[in-house]
């Protein structure tokens, strides 16, 4: 059976990474964690002293940038420049700032064609926000995840609470919102639901049931 291409986006905190890494595993796929990508060259960004605006510099930077991944014990590492930098990249800072340098046109040139590179074959569950638009427009399964903004910062609360991260719930919630509006308005790939891919709304679904749902469209 040849391999297919699985593409899955949505907005933040929808499910996708988690969904997209138990797939990969069932099915026997490689997972790529686009979204650790933009996370690791926004934390370059931030620990070259590079103001997140500043378009022209971060570009510059792009050149010297090298993101890894490798399976650990408790799930994929993701590495800048060959330092383990998996907890690194889901810090509030960047995460406050990975929605304005993924908006910049160098580097979603840049990490697109990395990407690209890497789903060539299939055999790939890919997430995003732009997978199925711009990534991989000739996936063979194109998925779009959404959830209540309540109920992702529900998710991302307790995430980071398992993490030692403490946040206020308001305001987890008030920042999901400001990163929809970025990445729905942002001038280059915006976040939009691709013409054939399937809808499927994760509010109130255990993770079970979301790669069921998955599986079933695969299947079909």
């Amino acid at each position: 059976m040849n391999k297919i291409s699985i593409a899955i986006d949505g907005p933040a905190s929808a499910g996708k990474s988690t969904v997209a890494k138990i797939l990969a595993k069932k099915m026997c796929y490689i997972y790529l964690d686009t979204g650790a990508m933009y996370r690791a060259v926004t934390l370059a960004v931030l620990n070259n002293g590079i103001s997140p605006e500043k378009a022209d510099e971060v570009a510059a930077l792009l050149p010297s940038i090298e993101i890894g991944f490798e399976q650990g014990k408790n799930g994929q590492l993701v590495f800048l420049n060959g330092a383990d930098v998996t907890e690194a990249v889901r810090q509030p800072e960047v995460t406050n700032n990975v929605s304005q340098i993924a908006a910049q046109e160098a580097v979603r040139v840049d990490l697109v064609k990395r990407q690209q590179e890497y789903g060539k074959h299939g055999g790939i569950v890919m997430d995003g926000r732009d997978i199925g638009t711009a990534v991989l427009p000739n996936a063979e399964v194109k998925i779009f995840l959404v959830a209540s903004v309540e109920e992702r910062a529900e998710r991302r609360y307790q995430e980071n609470i398992s993490k030692g991260i403490m946040t206020d719930f308001e305001t987890l919630k008030k920042e999901i919102e400001e990163r929809d509006f970025k990445d729905t308005t942002r001038e280059i790939s915006p976040l939009v639901q691709a013409d054939d891919a399937v809808k499927i709304d994760t509010t109130g679904m255990s993770i079970e049931d979301v790669v069921n749902a998955i599986e079933n469209v695969v299947n079909a």
